[in-house]
């Protein structure tokens, strides 16, 4: 027999959600607020005077060109990073979910990197690939590889992707172990007997099945690409050389809290927030109905 939770009043439910509407509020509806009427006003460094200026901080954004380059980066950072680690991590995902020999501890060293702080992960990997001094890049330079990514923009957005991506396989893989551990035995079993191929029954079985998984994953990662690896950044590269690592988390923080430009910054913060908006909306339209629930 089914129980249900019946309540008297309106009193306790909402007693009960009062709490996340708190920190919702607190923490994010008055901080966008805030972000957008900042957007509209011109403010000096020190916050002594504050003028009204409409849409100018947009119009001065929007015909720079610096912004546009920007936006690219952030475009192909945030795919590689997605791209790169949902593939890793289903990859280890299977191998995991096999009945090997050690089985247990290999999961439980690739969940470590999860626990390391954006900015930890990002001076490791750069002491790693040091132009001097790193062990990986004197490797890359006994191979003919003119490894600088002090210098070279290239190379210091591909070594922003690896640790970015080295940082985020670990949740990914989470995930994606439980999602394949809840399918059902008995389907793949059945496509055996019936003669697919391991490869096939990946294909037709168990990626469709796990294809809820993959959205979730799919939407966290862009929103991890796209704000939760400022510290990666900051870390590493600063956003240089040449703002070749510059994205837009970066640039609210650097036109902001380091050149002053408050309005600006906050005008920024405003158009990624629509980006972010639409791009997760734009997923949830036309890739959610692929998803087989």
């Amino acid at each position: 027999m089914e129980k249900r939770a019946i309540y008297g009043g309106l009193a306790l439910p909402l007693l009960l959600l009062t709490p996340q509407l708190l920190v919702t509020l607190v923490f994010f509806y008055w901080p966008a607020s805030q972000a957008v009427w900042q957007s509209f006003l011109l403010q000096d460094a020190f916050g002594l005077s504050t003028r009204f200026i409409g849409l100018e901080n947009y119009r001065e954004l929007l015909s720079s060109p610096g912004y546009y380059r920007t936006i690219g980066t952030t475009a192909l950072f945030s795919t590689l990073v997605t791209v790169l680690s949902l593939s890793i991590a289903l990859v280890l995902a299977v191998q995991a979910d096999k009945s090997i020999r050690g089985a247990g501890i290999y999961r439980t060293l690739l969940i470590w990197p999860y626990a390391v702080a954006p900015a930890v992960a990002g001076v490791l990997w750069l002491f790693m690939f040091q132009p001097s001094l790193g062990v990986l890049a004197r490797g890359l330079r006994s191979l003919g590889v003119d490894w600088n990514p002090l210098l070279n923009g290239d190379h210091a957005l591909a070594l922003v992707v690896m640790a970015a991506t080295w940082k985020q396989i670990s949740y990914n893989f989470l995930f994606f172990l439980a999602g394949l551990q809840s399918i059902p035995r008995a389907v793949i079993e059945a496509a055996a007997i019936d003669g697919a191929s391991p490869t096939r029954r990946f294909w037709t079985i168990t990626l469709p099945l796990l294809s809820p998984t993959a959205f979730f994953l799919l939407v966290v990662n862009i929103v991890y690409a796209f704000f939760d690896t400022f510290g990666i950044i900051d870390a590493m590269t600063s956003g240089g050389p040449s703002k070749a690592t510059e994205t837009l988390v970066y640039k609210v923080f650097f036109d902001g809290r380091l050149g002053g430009d408050l309005g600006g910054s906050a005008a920024q913060s405003v158009i990624l927030m629509v980006i972010v908006i639409a791009l997760t909306a734009v997923q949830f339209r036309y890739i959610e109905r692929k998803v087989a629930y």
